[in-house]
């Protein structure tokens, strides 16, 4: 029994999270959950967005999923992976069936950098506007870049991609340019490149089956993962990760979406996909890739899907959806 903290957070994250607690009763896995609080919600009633508590119940589990954040995100969300030193940060972008994907065959993976660059917040005014701080350590570098050779090599991919601007920010990207090429050294047998990352963000418009790893700094990943997500179908769609070298927490990337919050409606794929990806940080590979099949029958078919999708199934229904196929497969 793998003990898990649960933070479901504001607005859409209850909804989904319930959705994604309905398939996964499906899969022979058995979890102790400890449900823990954070968010705008908490902060309206406490004043403190993060609590202390909260984040003991993480350290204390396995893994932690987590469902939204919304304006407070950057306070419960940043600050997490700092405490947690969860350092690396992996958006998958895949494409998958019946969905608004515009290409057919993508399936590479962003490894971002998660606790430095200019996320680190400090910033202050002068006379002239403000200046903002940006810190790339060699030792940050290398655990990341590591991190990425290492996830290519145990998931059976064969090349890696650093995306940096060493060419204008030639102290701190240089930096990460050169640990690259280092860390590179122990992987003789990986394929690599290194693009700026403005040709990157072009590369992902005109041919992204280039990809098959990329390894960036942090504000360059944030960017580059939501235009991954605008090609294969929007941020409904994509699940993240945030590893470090204890602790693992899962998270949909879409937002509370306060817009449709309550209204039953919202998108369930990107928080059990998040829950997909915990499944294969805790080594249960088999089921992970049940539900993902399940997934994917039901994205296919498009007939149990919810509006954003084309379809007229509420949350829960398209969860269960999910959740028949499991069962009958």
């Amino acid at each position: 029994m793998y003990k898990i903290a649960v933070i479901p957070g504001d607005g859409i994250g209850k909804e989904v999270m319930e959705a994604t607690f309905h398939v996964l009763e499906a899969i022979d896995v058995e979890f102790d959950y400890t449900f823990a609080d954070a968010g705008d919600e908490y902060l309206e009633k406490t004043g403190v967005a993060l609590p202390q508590e909260t984040i003991d119940i993480v350290k204390a589990s396995q893994a932690c999923l987590f469902g939204a954040a919304g304006e407070s995100a950057a306070d419960v969300i940043v600050k997490m992976r700092q405490e947690l030193d969860l350092y690396a940060n992996l958006r998958p972008v895949k494409s998958y069936p019946g969905t608004k994907s515009l290409f057919g065959n993508l399936d590479f993976v962003i490894v971002r950098e998660n606790t430095e660059g200019l996320y680190i917040g400090m910033e202050e005014e002068t006379e002239e506007g403000a200046t903002a701080l940006r810190v790339i350590t060699r030792k940050a570098s290398e655990k990341i870049c590591k991190y990425a050779f290492e996830y290519a090599k145990t998931t059976g991919r064969k090349k890696v991609t650093a995306v940096h601007k060493a060419n204008v920010l030639k102290k701190t990207d240089g930096l990460f340019k050169e640990t690259f090429y280092k860390v590179a050294e122990d992987y003789p047998d990986m394929e690599l490149d290194d693009l700026y990352v403005d040709a990157t963000a072009m590369f992902f418009i005109t041919k992204p089956e280039m990809f098959d790893v990329i390894v960036t700094t942090n504000l360059f990943g944030d960017i580059l993962s939501d235009e991954g997500a605008g090609l294969v179908g929007g941020l409904g769609l994509i699940p993240s990760a945030n590893i470090g070298d204890k602790q693992g927490l899962f998270e949909p990337v879409h937002g509370s979406a306060p817009g449709i919050a309550g209204k039953g409606i919202a998108n369930p794929s990107a928080m059990i996909l998040s829950a997909v990806l915990m499944l294969d940080y805790l080594e249960e590979n088999e089921a992970a890739r049940k539900i993902e099949n399940a997934l994917v029958d039901v994205l296919a078919e498009g007939k149990v899907v919810t509006p954003d999708m084309g379809g007229n199934a509420s949350t829960m229904e398209m969860a269960a959806e999910i959740r028949s196929k499991l069962e009958n497969n």
